[in-house]
């Protein structure tokens, strides 16, 4: 059967590996990049051109008239934005590490300890996922405000310790794993915790990247927890700063605004580079082993 099973994969490879399928693929993926690149593109030339009327332009060009880098002094001179930058980091990266410490442990706990109720609790967890977050925004304001900690950080950093999707994503992963590890690690005389910290953790980094870049995506762009938690506009985060440079201290510049949007677009940009490898690490071989 092997012998006949074979040939026929190989056939399906051949017709697969066509040159005008090839051509197709090709084309298909180069305007599908073309796409998702060109907001970008017009967003990053706006931002360092003099005119507006350059971003009008039709059809547009790639090339800048008149290039300058003004457009990113104006954005600190109509709004406290490096404090909103300052804000937005302290908030993301809090948020991120709380996340990766309680979710690895509790998705640790989900996936390899035995205690009575662990079913039950675990579909409380997926199905707090059903809940949106508009739902449980003005029961967690008057949480915060009896605590007094609106209008501060905290109000940001606290609802986001605990994520059902980080347990539930590194669950799965620690499921995967090989249980002769953790036998091993026994046998050698390791507990759960040392378990857990020397031989479970160092092989889910991908898993865990995958999860910070997410977190720290999700916290960077929340726009509606600082809406309705912080009134002082200094202690606002940068998604909010964007709208105050958009709506109230706006000028009518798009490149200024133009501007605003490359600055809050970088840290993302550049914490998905430094763990993009992790990432697809974590999505082909979830795709295997889940």
């Amino acid at each position: 059967m092997i012998e006949t099973a074979l040939p026929r994969y190989s056939r399906r490879r051949r017709r697969a590996a066509s040159p005008f399928a090839s051509i197709v693929s090709f084309a298909i993926l180069v305007v599908a990049a073309l796409a998702i690149a060109a907001p970008f593109v017009w967003i990053f030339r706006g931002a360092l051109s003099g005119s507006d009327a350059e971003l009008y332009r039709l059809p547009p060009t790639l090339f800048i008239e008149n290039l300058t880098l003004a457009n990113f002094g104006k954005v600190t001179e109509q709004v406290p934005y490096i404090q909103f930058i300052a804000n937005s980091l302290i908030v993301a990266t809090t948020v991120t590490a709380a996340q990766l410490i309680t979710c690895s442990t509790a998705g640790y706990a989900f996936a390899r300890l035995r205690f009575r109720g662990k079913d039950a609790m675990f579909a409380v967890v997926i199905g707090s996922l059903m809940i949106p977050i508009q739902v449980t925004i003005v029961p967690l304001f008057l949480v915060m405000s009896k605590l007094g900690l609106t209008n501060t950080l905290w109000s940001l950093i606290l609802p986001g310790i605990f994520s059902a999707f980080g347990v539930f994503l590194l669950r799965q992963h620690f499921m995967s794993l090989p249980y002769e590890l953790e036998e091993a690690a026994k046998i050698d005389g390791a507990g759960h915790a040392r378990t857990f910290f020397q031989v479970i953790l160092p092989l889910s980094g991908p898993s865990l990247a995958t999860l910070g870049i997410l977190c720290f995506t999700y916290w960077w762009n929340d726009l509606l927890l600082p809406l309705v938690m912080i009134s002082d506009t200094e202690k606002q985060t940068l998604p909010v700063g964007l709208v105050l440079l958009a709506g109230r201290f706006s000028t009518g510049s798009l490149g200024t605004i133009a501007a605003g949007i490359t600055l809050a677009i970088i840290p993302v940009l550049v914490v998905f580079i430094a763990a993009q490898r992790y990432v697809v690490q974590s999505i082909a071989s979830s795709g295997l082993k889940l």
